[in-house]
C-alpha cells in the first residue's frame, strides 16, 4: 500500500480502519469507538488476549490520523508475514479458528465485554496458531443482551465445518462465493439428514435456518421486541458451539497426492536425500526473507525452509496434503510455516466490495523466493499451460525461483500422456531453458542423483527484483 491509503478490506465497521502511511500499517480507532477501546485496556482484556495469544498486540502511536475529526486514537498493530483467507485454509485451520474465536469469547465475557462480530476474515495464522487480528471487534457487554455475532459465526466457521465434514472436504470452497459465509439455509439443504441427530448442528444450522426462513419476510418492529438473554444462557450459547465444534471431525484419506512422499514416488532414498541437500543449499546462498512453495504437497521441503527461520507459505491444492502439511507443523510447533490450499490454475482472485476487500494471490506477492518442486509437469501437460506462461508467472512472484524439471520420460508425466496426444513439443530441457532464460539467470544446474529430474536455482532478471 502507498502513503495514506485506507486499506480496501476496512471499512464496515464505523468503530475504524486500517490506513498505510510510509509503507507502516495502522490502525485508526474512531471517537464512536472511545468507551469499548477504553474498556478492553482497563478491564485487563487486551493484556490477557496478548499474553495467551489470542489477540493480535499492537502499539499506542502518535502517528497522525488520515481523519483527524473522527479520530480518538492511532494504533499500530504487530504485522502479520502473509494474509491468508478462510477458503485456502485447510478443515483443521478453519476448526481451529473456529474454537479460537469461541475461546476469545468466553475470557471477553469474563472482563464484561463480548465480540459485536466473529467474521472468519477477522483471523489469521501468526506463529502457526490462529489470532484475532480485529482489535476493535469487542464491545461492552449489556445484561440481558444477545449474542449479536451468533448467526455470523455459525455462518463463517460451523456451516462449513459441517458440510467439510459430513458431505465433502471441497465444500469449504463455497467461501469463496458467500463472503459473509455460507448461508445456513443452504448448509441445511446440503447436509445429510443424520446430521440433524447432531444436537449441535440441529439448533444451530438447521432449527436457525428455519427461523430465519420464518422471519425472512415479516416486518418487525424492534423498538416492540424483547429478546433477553440471561448472562448463563450466554455461556451456554458458547458452550455448546464450542462443543458442536469440537464434535466434527475429517480424516485426509482418498486422495492424490497426500501420500505421495511417503510412498517415494520416483525417488529412490538417495535421490530423495541428494534432493534435499542441494536445496538447503540453495537456501543457504540465496538466504531469502520470505518464501512461497507453490505444489508443496505435505510440506517436507517447505520445512527445509521454514526451520531456517524463513517465513514460508506452503500452498498445495490437494486438501488432504494440505491437512497433513498443518496438522505436521501444529504437533512440530513449526512457527514460521502456514500451508494454504490452493490451486495454481485458478488461484484466489480479488474478491468482495470492488473486487477489493480480500486480495488475489499475486496482489500478496511478490516475494524472495519461490519452490517450485514437481510442478511445471502439472502446470504445462496436465493442464495446458505454455512454458512462456508459467515464466511470467514465476518472474511475478519472486526473485530467487527454485524450480524442478521433470521429464517426458519420467513415469509420472507418462501417467499424464497415457490418455492423450503429446502435443507439448517444447516441454523438453532444451525448450525449458530457453522460455526461462527469457526471464530468470541461471545460476546453477543440479541433476538429482539416480533420477531424470533436474533442480534449477534461477535469478529473475526482471529490475524490481535486483
Amino acid at each position: 500500500m502507498g502513503d495514506d491509503l485506507r486499506h480496501p478490506a476496512s471499512f464496515r465497521d464505523p468503530s475504524g480502519f486500517l490506513f498505510s502511511k510510509n509503507n507502516t500499517l495502522y490502525r485508526q480507532v474512531n471517537k464512536c469507538y472511545q468507551e469499548h477501546y477504553d474498556a478492553l485496556i482497563e478491564s485487563g482484556l487486551y493484556e490477557t488476549l496478548v499474553d495467551h495469544g489470542l489477540l493480535i498486540s499492537h502499539e499506542e502511536v502518535r502517528a497522525e490520523p488520515i481523519e483527524p475529526e473522527i479520530a480518538y486514537k492511532v494504533i499500530q498493530p504487530e504485522m502479520i508475514h502473509f494474509i491468508s483467507y478462510p477458503y485456502e485454509w485447510c478443515f483443521s485451520q478453519i476448526r481451529d479458528a473456529a474454537l479460537t474465536m469461541l475461546a476469545i469469547q468466553k475470557v471477553a465475557f469474563q472482563h464484561g465485554m463480548t465480540l459485536k462480530d466473529a467474521s472468519g476474515y477477522n483471523i489469521q495464522f501468526n506463529k502457526g496458531r490462529p489470532i484475532l487480528v480485529d482489535t476493535l471487534s469487542f464491545e461492552i457487554y449489556k445484561e440481558g443482551e444477545p449474542w449479536v455475532a451468533y448467526r455470523q459465526f455459525c455462518q463463517h466457521f460451523l456451516a462449513p465445518l459441517a458440510l467439510m465434514s459430513y458431505v465433502d472436504v471441497r465444500l469449504s470452497q463455497l467461501l469463496r462465493v458467500y463472503i459473509d459465509g455460507i448461508p445456513l439455509d443452504l448448509t441445511s439443504r446440503l447436509l445429510p439428514i443424520k446430521s440433524k441427530l447432531n444436537f449441535n448442528l440441529l439448533s444451530h444450522i438447521h432449527l436457525h435456518a428455519s427461523s430465519q426462513r420464518h422471519f425472512a419476510d415479516k416486518e418487525i418492529d424492534k423498538s416492540s421486541v424483547t429478546r433477553k438473554m440471561s448472562r448463563n444462557a450466554f455461556q451456554g450459547l458458547t458452550d455448546s458451539l464450542e462443543s458442536g465444534v469440537e464434535k466434527l471431525h475429517w480424516k485426509p484419506a482418498g486422495t492424490e497426492w497426500g501420500e505421495y512422499y511417503e510412498e517415494s514416488h520416483n525417488y529412490t532414498p538417495a535421490a530423495l536425500e541428494h534432493k534435499q541437500l542441494v536445496i538447503e543449499r540453495f537456501l543457504d546462498r540465496i538466504k531469502p526473507a520470505v518464501l512461497w512453495d507453490l505444489g508443496a504437497n505435505t510440506g517436507m521441503f517447505s520445512r527445509l525452509a521454514s526451520q531456517r527461520d524463513i517465513p514460508t507459505t506452503s500452498f498445495d491444492i490437494d486438501p488432504a496434503a494440505v491437512e497433513i502439511n498443518y496438522l505436521t507443523g501444529k504437533e512440530k510447533g513449526d512457527v514460521n510455516l502456514l500451508p494454504l490450499q490452493i490451486d495454481l490454475t485458478n488461484p484466489s482472485s480479488g474478491i468482495g466490495w470492488q473486487n477489493q476487500e480480500r486480495a488475489s494471490l499475486l496482489e500478496r506477492g511478490p516475494v524472495d523466493a519461490v519452490l517450485a518442486l514437481a510442478l511445471i509437469h502439472h502446470l504445462a501437460i496436465a493442464n495446458n499451460v505454455p512454458l512462456e506462461k508459467i515464466g511470467v508467472f514465476f518472474q511475478s512472484l519472486c526473485r530467487w525461483l527454485i524450480i524442478e524439471l521433470v521429464p517426458k520420460s519420467d513415469s509420472q508425466v507418462k501417467r499424464l500422456l497415457s490418455t492423450r496426444e503429446d502435443i507439448f513439443t517444447d516441454y523438453t530441457q532444451e525448450g525449458f531453458e530457453k522460455i526461462f532464460n527469457l526471464y530468470f539467470e541461471t545460476l546453477e544446474v543440479v541433476q538429482i542423483k539416480e533420477s531424470e529430474r533436474v533442480l534449477y536455482l534461477l535469478e529473475n532478471k526482471a529490475h524490481n527484483f535486483s
